[in-house]
């Protein structure tokens, strides 16, 4: 009977386990605006997200400020070569208003940018466009990617990935699966 009760259990125990998920590595988080969520991303397992407040950034050469929204980054613990930033800045209600306001502030992302290819895409089921390149930052050289996402009411979310020189290619697909998270929370 002992033997028989015990062997149930572990019947049961191995029946339950294979009928659970697998754990999934991340962690949701939403971006709101004025206490309206806007939209949501999966932040990978061993990657920090800071968040910060609007504010207001100065090209100190021309002295030519610029109002930028609440920022969420998000980067490796491990390495600071690898870095996102996500951003729905207020007024900016479509995709070419999205790049007009990342050329208003590229300055402040990267120096000496170069294009190499732009594509229109969809992210969420949203209508985006990507833009990819190369330039530098702090000196070191960088690849970046900028996607303006159409969202709903009005709004876009910007999203720049940035790949530092020597930062390890894996991270890439990393940084695809934050994109592949992304979902509109209207």
């Amino acid at each position: 009977m002992r033997i028989l009760f015990g062997s149930a259990v572990v019947a049961c125990t191995v029946a339950w386990m294979g009928s659970m998920a697998p754990a999934v590595a991340e962690t949701p988080v939403t971006y709101t605006d004025d206490g309206r969520a806007l939209f949501s991303f999966n932040v990978p397992d061993f990657w920090t997200l800071r968040t910060g407040g609007p504010r207001e950034i100065e090209d100190t050469e021309l002295g030519d400020p610029r109002a930028v929204a609440r920022v969420m980054g998000l980067r490796p613990v491990t390495d600071d070569n690898v870095w996102m930033g996500f951003v729905s800045p207020a007024g900016v209600e479509s995709i070419q208003g999205g790049l007009q306001y990342l050329e208003d502030i590229d300055k402040f992302l990267v120096k000496e940018p170069i294009v190499t290819s732009t594509s229109n895409t969809r992210i969420g089921g949203l209508p985006a466009q990507v833009i990819r390149g190369t330039g530098n930052r702090d000196g070191r050289g960088i690849n970046f990617t900028a996607t303006v996402i159409d969202l709903p009411r009005g709004r876009v979310a910007v999203v720049v990935a940035i790949l530092r020189d020597g930062a390890d290619p894996a991270y890439t697909d990393v940084m695809n699966d934050v994109f592949a998270s992304f979902r509109s929370a209207q």
